[in-house]
């Protein structure tokens, strides 16, 4: 829509702002915003679209980045009162590449301190409450991104998972995420300890949006050591499915987590 001229990036930022500050008091999910510069991109991005240039796939969305993910110019703590003062001089790799692709950070989203919990609070920012009813959970670690997409604060947003961070949040406020092999999505910020299982994936409102942002955040970046052959651009372009004749596996306790009877 922006492509054609149906949406204004301008409009679009503002909207989500105008959005962040009706909801977001009571549900504290975006906690570092960078508004003047939103808008100093956002008119950028207009004027690229009425000149005719080429266009980024994300051009002109705004986008909603976890408060792990290194971000120039944006106050980012990890959740923790050891970085309370923290404002990188740049973008991680999967920052800047989503940058490049024409997306406007908004600002930071909410997570437990050094995404370690299902439940997104912490000491610097306080909790995030759920979409549906405040005074209850919204998952974790991402759960600050799932709450703002939920709510109509942005349209995409970053979120990692090591033992459910994407999946959880993303179920419990109704959204879509992806977890993918690790590696899909090369990291320069690999943690050792967490090579093997540690990913970071798309968030959006519904799956075909998670999938077109995942074109952009999946390549094969010689920076991560798990990284492979991809071809990204097919996730931009998904085949239909027929539902019916797909196999499906479900776990209730994936094998050793108790679970409450009235669940």
């Amino acid at each position: 829509m922006i492509g054609n001229k149906a949406l204004s990036p301008v409009e679009l930022v503002d909207s989500c702002i105008a959005r962040i500050e009706q909801v977001d008091p009571v549900l504290n999910a975006m906690v570092a915003v960078c508004y003047d510069r939103a808008r100093n991109e956002a008119r950028s991005a207009e004027k690229a679209v009425t000149r005719g240039d080429h266009l980024g796939r994300l051009h002109g969305l705004p986008l909603g980045v976890k408060d792990l993910n290194v971000t120039e110019g944006v106050r980012t703590t990890f959740g923790s009162e050891l970085h309370v003062d923290f404002v990188p001089a740049r973008d991680e790799r999967i920052i800047a590449d989503l940058r490049r692709a024409g997306a406007i950070v908004l600002g930071k989203t909410n997570t437990p301190e050094f995404g370690a919990g299902a439940n997104t609070t912490n000491r610097v920012y306080g909790p995030t409450g759920n979409p549906f009813d405040p005074a209850r959970i919204c998952g974790g670690s991402s759960g600050g991104s799932a709450v703002a997409l939920a709510c109509g604060m942005v349209p995409i947003a970053t979120g990692s998972d090591t033992g459910g961070s994407l999946r959880t949040p993303a179920s419990f406020c109704g959204v879509a995420s992806h977890r993918g092999t690790p590696g899909l999505v090369p990291s320069d910020r690999r943690v050792i300890g967490l090579t093997t299982y540690n990913v970071q994936g798309p968030m959006a409102r519904n799956v075909p949006d998670a999938a077109f942002m995942l074109s952009v955040m999946a390549s094969n970046l010689s920076c991560d050591p798990l990284a492979g052959p991809v071809e990204s651009d097919a996730f931009a372009r998904l085949p239909e499915v027929d539902l019916s004749q797909l196999r499906v596996a479900w776990s209730p306790d994936l094998g050793s987590v108790p679970v409450d009877n009235t669940i």
